[in-house]
């Protein structure tokens, strides 16, 4: 993200359908400006004179397919710094049965940017350290048992210029839970595997599939509730 005075970055999220076009972008996603127009409740033209703004403050980036044209969060970096300051909005109190029920999903298991979040964000980085698979000698790292876990899992264990694993503060549970080029790779492989789903903005639905795998990886599902049932 490039540097720019705290003010300008205050007036770029200061516009309500700018924030929300961040906050829809925090799913990880590609979205077009016509969905993002959407999502906002604005027209096509003035979404795309936020998105512009956005760009043009090193908030989100435009990414070309074919003929079609995507905007997404510019790196994970624009994405904690979103993240961080939604939760001054979230913690407001909710009201209405809808609200709370939201709060709720979100709090047990969302996304953040690309990894796991809430409840169960912070349950796997707890179980991952508990069964040796991940260890804090020399900052987190990937044990030995820990690839070969996440080898029979199908999970890509990647280098990159990105880091294979973070802390990130979860702003629901107050502890950290993993971010990181692994956690992005292991959210992946649950969705194509159906170990998740996407519920909704942000949301992440546990399902039945989930048990075994996530055993694996030291999380006890039944203890944490929230598995989708069959």
């Amino acid at each position: 993200m490039e540097t720019i005075a705290l003010a300008e970055v205050a007036a770029v999220l200061a516009d309500p359908s700018r924030a929300t076009m961040c906050l829809v972008l925090l799913d990880g996603r590609a979205w077009t400006v016509g969905e993002l127009a959407k999502a906002a409740g604005i027209a096509l033209s003035t979404a795309s004179e936020h998105v512009s703004r956005l760009a043009g403050a090193g908030f989100v980036a435009r990414v070309k397919q074919g003929r079609a044209s995507y905007v997404r969060i510019a790196d994970p970096r624009v994405a904690e710094l979103i993240e961080h300051l939604a939760q001054h909005a979230e913690h407001r109190p909710v009201t209405g049965l809808k609200p709370s029920l939201r709060a709720k999903r979100l709090g047990f298991a969302r996304t953040c940017y690309d990894h796991l979040a809430g409840e169960l964000g912070v349950a796997l980085r707890d179980g991952m350290l508990a069964a040796g698979l991940v260890g804090t000698a020399d900052g987190l790292a990937l044990t030995p048992r820990g690839r070969t876990v996440l080898a029979d899992l199908g999970v890509p264990v990647a280098a990159g210029r990105r880091p294979l694993l973070r802390d990130c503060l979860d702003w629901t549970e107050r502890r950290d839970h993993l971010a990181g080029a692994l956690p992005a790779a292991l959210l992946d492989r649950a969705v194509e595997q159906g170990w998740v789903a996407r519920d909704g903005h942000r949301a992440v639905k546990v399902l039945p599939a989930a048990g075994a795998p996530f055993a694996a990886l030291g999380v006890d599902l039944d203890a944490l509730g929230g598995v989708a049932a069959p």
